[in-house]
Order: C-alpha cells, then sequence, then structure tokens
C-alpha cells in the first residue's frame, strides 16, 4: 500500500508525462501499482484509495515520528537497534520488521554499514609508502598498468556507496 502523500506524487508525475518505470523507481515501489494507481485516477478522478478492515497499527504516531526522526538522524541505524530503543506504554517492544514497516511508508529504508576489514597501523604504512613511491608517476608511467578490479568506496557517511570501475 502506497501512502496517500506518494500517490499524489505519483500522479502527478504521472501527468506530466514521465513513464511508468521512472514514476515507480521515483516513489520505491512496484510498476504495477503505478499501473493500478494511474487507472484508479482515470476512472474516478481521484488516486485516494477507499478505507480498509485490516490490522490496526501496532505503533503510536508518537512512535512513528520517533521512528522517523531517529532514522534521519543517523542513516546507518540498524531497523533492529530502532525496535530496541523506541519508547512506548501501550506496546513496550515492537519488531524490526514493524520499523521497516514504519520507514518504508515514510520514504525511508534501513540500513546497516558494511562491516570491513579494519585498516591495521601496519596497512597504513604500507599505503603511505605506496602512494610516496608513486605520487611522481607521469600519464606514461600509469598506462602501462592494468587495473582489474572493480571497488565500493564511501566517500561521506551520507552519501550511501560510489562503485568505482577502473575497467574502461
Amino acid at each position: 500500500m502506497v501512502p496517500a502523500h506518494l500517490c499524489e506524487r505519483a500522479s502527478g508525475i504521472l501527468q506530466g508525462g514521465t513513464r511508468t518505470a521512472d514514476v515507480a523507481n521515483a516513489i520505491n515501489c512496484h510498476v504495477r501499482t503505478v499501473r493500478r494507481l494511474r487507472q484508479h485516477y482515470r476512472e474516478t478522478g481521484r488516486t485516494a484509495d477507499h478505507p480498509r478492515s485490516g490490522r490496526p497499527h501496532l505503533t503510536t504516531p508518537a512512535q512513528d515520528r520517533y521512528i522517523r526522526t531517529s532514522h534521519l538522524q543517523d542513516r546507518y541505524r540498524m531497523a533492529i537497534t530502532t525496535a530496541r530503543v523506541t519508547p512506548g506504554m501501550l506496546n513496550p517492544s515492537i519488531s524490526a520488521p514493524t520499523v521497516r514497516n514504519r520507514l518504508r511508508e515514510a520514504g525511508l529504508r534501513a540500513c546497516g554499514p558494511v562491516v570491513r576489514q579494519v585498516l591495521t597501523r601496519h596497512h597504513w604504512q604500507q599505503r603511505c609508502l605506496w602512494a610516496q613511491t608513486h605520487h611522481r608517476w607521469t600519464r606514461q608511467d600509469w598506462q602501462k598498468v592494468l587495473f582489474t578490479d572493480e571497488s565500493w568506496y564511501c566517500l561521506t557517511r551520507g552519501d550511501g556507496w560510489t562503485r568505482v570501475s577502473s575497467k574502461e
């Protein structure tokens, strides 16, 4: 189920002539959902869906706000951590999937940092020595080198992962 504000946004983007697949990527849902939304808008002239009976939310609006703001403050916070520390009187414990559902409803995602091997002092010294050795290499020197790997680097904490490929 797509939140009402995302339905309105999708409808506006569709009316602008954007492809269905691009709209689905923009609001982070499946293409079939956008197609159904477009068809519903053509038939009824509105994007609002009729209310359904179903399982009520386990979290309160205050807890939903807490989940959103805590993940906006720290994008690398894991859902299980948020589930453990979310305050609540009526429902003292919520699960990680519940946190993920609330984040998805808000258009956010929980993501954890990738665990990598820690650089030791020896690694750091070896990398510095390599950089100093190759500091004055010219373009002709570098053209003799063949790079065969692709690596992922996190340039800053907030920008996500950037793929750096040495293949051309």
